[in-house]
């Protein structure tokens, strides 16, 4: 293959891998409480990348040094996405999510005569501890946890950091065979090869940059006409997130046999 082909054709499979089912259920049940869409692009930029570090160092390790991977293993990886999209499911639909992000947020602020009811900032609409007084309201009108992110990305929130790195890096443990061996079948040249894994990685990353975009303009446009839709569209994401969560620990433990004595596994 030509340089020029590695490029079009990695970019163009990368940007198909973003919309397989499981990664679009995983990051669109993370942004369904987003109401930016700049926000939301640079959640699916974060588990973009998660998955292209992964998938490099592991597919990388595949190209070069001829590694097999046991079924056993191979399904285990995979089996631990299943299990990622049932966790991210439950804390959804709990609250939690919320709960956790407004914590560990940078701009949260907590006192004893504190009170919270939902209110706005611009485009911005949540609820947090604060007073009615200008000078201890929690926060000024420019230093919203999404408003700061769209010019200071360090006060992001670690939270809001981790959770799309480690979703994208849980995706990318189990994709990386799969792509590997693509690669090994179409490009000889290992160093060509980890080459096509970058590019295959970018598009990956802008894929699920337009996922994540897309996702979010309904829930830009409801948040604050339709505030009680908004919040069904956040029961609607945990919710299939936890089904089709189950489905794959099914499909994963007894149909392919991680749960019996006879694993089988082709990567996929």
């Amino acid at each position: 293959m030509s340089l020029l082909s590695i490029v079009i054709v990695g970019f163009a499979l990368g940007m198909r891998h973003a919309t397989d089912a499981d990664h679009v259920i995983a990051v669109s049940t993370i942004v369904s409480r987003e109401q930016r869409v700049s926000s939301a692009m640079l959640i699916g930029a974060l588990w973009g990348i998660g998955h292209t570090v992964t998938i490099l160092l592991i597919g990388g390790a595949i190209i070069v040094f001829d590694l097999v991977i046991p079924p056993r293993l191979g399904l285990t990886m995979e089996f631990s996405v299943a299990v990622m999209l049932v966790c991210l499911g439950i804390l959804n639909l709990t609250g939690m999510l919320r709960w956790i992000t407004e914590t560990l947020s940078p701009a949260h602020w907590r006192t004893d005569s504190d009170h919270s009811h939902p209110h706005s900032h611009g485009e911005f609409i949540h609820s947090h501890p604060h007073h009615h007084e200008p000078e201890v309201h929690g926060h000024s009108e420019d230093s919203t946890p999404l408003a700061v992110t769209d010019s200071r990305f360090a006060r992001f929130g670690l939270y809001h950091v981790l959770r799309p790195l480690v979703v994208g890096t849980v995706h990318g443990f189990a994709g990386s065979a799969a792509i590997a061996l693509l690669v090994l079948a179409t490009i000889p040249d290992p160093w060509w090869g980890i080459l096509y894994l970058l590019i295959f990685g970018l598009g990956t990353i802008a894929g699920m940059m337009l996922i994540t975009a897309a996702n979010a303009l309904p829930l830009a446009y409801t948040a604050r006409r339709f505030f009680r839709l908004n919040h069904y569209f956040g029961l609607a994401a945990g919710l299939l997130s936890i089904g089709f969560g189950l489905f794959l620990m099914y499909e994963i433990g007894f149909v392919d046999g991680l749960f019996t004595g006879h694993p089988s596994w082709t990567p996929s």
